[in-house]
């Protein structure tokens, strides 16, 4: 497991406090919540470009395909 040094104005680390508290928590299952949901984004993202790029120039067989379907 690595470990990761953040520095936040002070403000930005109470909030980030009351805010684990709230959920019952530690700061340091908050951001790794956090990450986990970015990183999910990021690779939801990624595969979509991914998928776009193999359908490029394929649009009028998709929406014969769509038009199939219904």
């Amino acid at each position: 497991m690595g470990a990761l040094s953040l520095r936040l104005p002070d403000h930005k680390h109470e909030r980030l406090r009351a805010l684990a508290k709230s959920k019952g928590v530690s700061i340091n299952s908050l951001l790794d919540e956090v990450t986990t949901l970015i990183l999910a984004e990021f690779d939801l993202k990624t595969q979509f470009e991914i998928r776009a790029q193999r359908g490029a120039g394929k649009t009028q067989r998709g929406l014969e395909l769509l038009e199939k379907a219904n």
